[in-house]
């Protein structure tokens, strides 16, 4: 008599994880091949005896082809270190202005200098400065290097200045002498026509999304605010055929006193012109604090919105960038770790994720 076989083949499957909206998996089409393997079944014409044949089933699993990641950044034509600290480029110092209020602490200045449109730069890059003079062994400076401030047309609008935000770093070492930073110096004393030796530009980790419509959180301390305001001017005070923004761009900035707020007048300007798409926190933390007595770091004004944060996080178009002081990283995964762990999720495995799909965007000193 005829015997049936019946053959159970298995696929394979991707593993689960507990962020399935953050990973996806591809099984890449199969091949059936065959391959000897033994089926025994009892024969009744035989007498009973067991007998067997060979058939072949497994499965064959077609390596998948590699596919080239794209990135979510607005990367196309960006330009690296087209200037080197070798051959730097000779811009001049076109407007240098003290940013900052008399009583607050340290003084910040903004400054533009030329460049003839010879430094293309996008908003999110940086650039080096080669401070004038020698150190202490004899050798020229090294460069520094500072986040741009300024929108990829400039502050003129003409593609030809680049524009900085710096502190100017003065403190007191342990001998008791005062000490001044040699770059920031350099910068913040400099006047109008001035040389300045320029390296870069440099960096692609804070360059701003390609989607218009994505939801953008930034996050500053001090000077870090200086790759936002690029943003912020693309976004709110430019006009561009090949982008208008429609997303919504929330701006935490975090100072000690009111007189140090950065660009205050500018991002109040632009939440006037677009309401409805730009959000604008400022956390003063020698003059502010919230409802339990606490000074106001960016972290904790942060805490005031921290289930909004958390819920715009789960989504795939929101980009967060941060800049600034390194501590700021810590209280913000203080604030994520418990929200996270409401629904589940490991926030710092969930950051990694994050990161990965370049929406966790952070330049920190």
């Amino acid at each position: 008599m005829a015997a049936a076989v019946t053959a159970a083949v298995s696929f394979p499957s991707s593993k689960s994880t507990s962020l399935p909206s953050r990973t996806s998996s591809i099984i890449s089409p199969e091949r059936i091949t065959f391959k000897k393997v033994p089926v025994y079944y009892r024969d009744v014409s035989t007498g009973g005896r067991v007998v067997s044949i060979r058939a072949q089933v497994t499965t064959e699993v077609e390596a998948p082809a590699r596919v080239k990641k794209e990135s979510k950044k607005n990367e196309e034509g960006v330009t690296v270190n087209k200037f080197k600290p070798k051959n730097p480029y000779i811009g001049r110092c076109l407007l240098n202005t003290k940013i900052t209020g008399d009583d607050a602490p340290g003084e910040t200045w903004h400054m533009v200098f030329s460049t003839e449109g010879e430094l293309p730069y996008r908003e999110g890059q940086s650039i080096g400065v080669i401070p004038d003079g020698i150190d202490k062994n004899g050798k020229p400076h090294k460069l520094r290097l500072y986040s741009i401030a300024s929108s990829a047309l400039g502050d003129f609008g003409d593609s030809k200045t680049v524009s900085l935000c710096v502190k100017r770093l003065v403190y007191t070492n342990e001998q008791g002498e005062i000490v001044k930073g040699v770059c920031s110096n350099f910068l913040c004393d400099l006047k109008p026509g001035a040389e300045v030796k320029i390296t870069g530009p440099v960096g692609k980790e804070m360059l701003m999304p390609k989607d218009p419509n994505a939801t953008i959180i930034m996050l500053a301390t001090g000077t870090g605010i200086a790759p936002f305001r690029s943003f912020l001017w693309k976004m709110f005070f430019e006009k561009h055929e090949d982008y208008k923004f429609n997303g919504l761009a929330w701006l935490f900035l975090g100072v000690p006193t009111s007189s140090s707020l950065l660009y205050k007048e500018e991002f109040e300007k632009m939440k006037e012109k677009a309401p409805d798409n730009f959000r604008l926190d400022f956390a003063v933390s020698r003059e502010q604090t919230n409802e339990k007595g606490e000074k106001m770091y960016i972290q904790t004004r942060m805490a005031q919105y921290a289930e909004e944060l958390w819920e715009m996080l789960k989504k795939d178009n929101t980009f967060v960038y941060m800049c600034g002081l390194k501590g700021m990283e810590k209280g913000i995964d203080d604030i994520m770790v418990s929200l996270a762990a409401k629904d589940g999720i490991d926030w710092l495995e969930y950051k990694r994720q994050l990161k990965k799909a370049e929406q966790w965007n952070v330049e920190v000193y």
